[in-house]
């Protein structure tokens, strides 16, 4: 059993200063696989002080010097890449299939960053004047356990990008995951005081980051209540921040797609990382006209293409739920889906047999739901969909943009230019045409309550700096 006791401040590990020791345990079996000890208020400020006076000097380096940074983050993580996996797998029980898939991504985003740094005019002119764009100072990053190390990816490179200082909080249930991690970033040779990352609880450390006035803003990837909860404690200081929050995306497919290749696409995109995912696509719109073929075909993936098990298993779709907690959590809302007179057409309440020691959720569709049902309109993060019927084109746009979210969004049609004109009417920050896609360079963000600001590419860069017009 792993024993974890070191944060990372200044360059260095140590131990942290707090004393309470969290267990953690696998959600494969529910055994306990190790323990980690989290840092406290104290060790938070140490943190802060560490970024604060690195930012001094760290803010002052020239592009060349941040790419070369990049590059060397890059290199390290690349070095320890099948560690990565491997650790996401073992701790978190993503699907190894899924898990292989995404950490090469993240990883090139520092990569992909030290591309956009290289064209970026850090001192554009406007009008008469020139603008010098410099880092926004202190950045405290704060991330959930769905990817882990994969959000840290892609907040750090933009961090470094713009020449900010950080404070990182993973979730601690990611604690080994965030001890590959520490150990890539220290192999790096980052200058001390640039990463330094805790293992800490929300109240407890996200909290200081939150509150602290050292800090000059904040980057958090979670739920949309503890996002709110962050804005707040955030205003009093005036800190900047970049929110990405939760989802309920709607999946469109119009009634000219291939529906024998749409429909069990559609299904892999909402058990997206076993539908731990923001951006899973768990609301399926499909003609109401097509309905019986849809579950028809629905049904049929689920019985002969999805398959829940260990993760490590490379034909698995599905693995494990994080923890007991977010199992008990999905067991409430297909419960609730019954109760409101969902169709449940494939999986259920309770285990998939065979699997009774784990948190592992049965594939679950529901069809003929209605749009104001609960399961249609709050994020359940498991592998639990939601298929609705729709009349028109119109109606579709009405269904889809009736949520309080607005993170991603699918379309899917035979004709592109029809798809490009429902994308005009949605209310999301991203729109994927005929398939689930990344686009490095893209933004990633959402509308409405999924979130304020955007990340990747320029747009994740410019996140991270301050403007500072000189007249004259």
């Amino acid at each position: 059993m792993k024993h974890l006791d070191k944060i990372y401040i200044n360059g260095e590990f140590v131990t942290p200063h707090g004393s309470e020791i969290m267990d953690l345990f696998s959600p494969v079996s529910n055994e306990k696989v190790a323990d980690v000890r989290l840092a406290d208020e104290m060790d938070t400020r140490k943190a802060i002080a560490a970024a604060k006076e690195a930012l001094k000097t760290f803010s002052q380096t020239s592009k060349e010097e941040r790419i070369g940074y990049l590059e060397k983050l890059h290199a390290a993580l690349k070095a320890r890449e099948q560690d990565l996996i491997d650790v996401m797998v073992d701790e978190y029980g993503g699907a190894s299939a899924f898990v292989e898939m995404i950490m090469p991504y993240s990883i090139d985003d520092f990569k992909e960053m030290a591309g956009v740094v290289k064209d970026f005019d850090f001192e554009p002119k406007a009008g008469h004047s020139k603008v010098r764009l410099q880092a926004a100072g202190v950045v405290g990053i704060i991330i959930p356990w769905n990817m882990s190390n994969g959000f840290i990816c892609t907040k750090v490179a933009s961090a470094i990008g713009a020449g900010c200082t950080v404070v990182i909080k993973p979730a601690e249930l990611s604690a080994q995951q965030t001890q590959v991690m520490m150990e890539c970033i220290h192999a790096a040779g980052i200058p001390k005081g640039v990463v330094n990352i805790l293992h800490g609880t929300g109240p407890v450390v996200g909290n200081e980051l939150t509150v602290n006035p050292d800090v000059n803003k904040i980057s958090f990837t979670g739920s949309t209540g503890v996002g709110k909860t962050i804005a707040k404690g955030a205003a009093d200081t005036m800190k900047r921040v970049t929110l990405e929050l939760g989802g309920k995306s709607p999946n469109i497919i119009l009634d000219d797609a291939d529906f024998a290749d749409a429909i069990p696409k559609a299904i892999f995109a909402a058990y997206l990382n076993s539908g731990q995912a923001c951006a899973a696509a768990t609301r399926l719109l499909v003609p109401a006209k097509r309905l019986d073929e849809v579950n028809a075909i629905a049904k049929a993936t689920i019985e002969q293409a999805v398959k829940v098990g260990d993760p490590k298993d490379k034909s698995v779709n599905i693995g494990p739920m994080v923890s007991r907690k977010q199992w008990e959590t999905i067991q409430g809302y297909i419960h609730s889906g019954i109760e409101q007179g969902a169709t449940l057409l494939t999986g259920g309440l309770g285990k998939p047999e065979g699997l009774e020691t784990g948190n592992f959720v049965k594939p679950t569709i529901f069809t003929n739901v209605n749009n104001k049902m609960r399961i249609a309109q709050e994020e359940i993060f498991g592998p639990v969909l939601c298929i609705i019927p729709y009349e028109d084109d119109a109606d579709a746009i009405k269904i889809a943009n009736d949520t309080p979210y607005g993170l991603c969004s699918y379309i899917t049609s035979a004709d592109k230019n029809r798809a490009y004109e429902l994308a005009k009417h949605i209310d999301a920050g991203r729109v994927c045409i005929n398939n689930v896609l990344h686009d490095p360079l893209a933004p990633f963000g959402g509308f409405k309550q999924s979130g304020v600001g955007r990340e990747y590419g320029v747009f994740g860069l410019e996140a991270f700096l301050e403007p500072k017009a000189v007249i004259g």
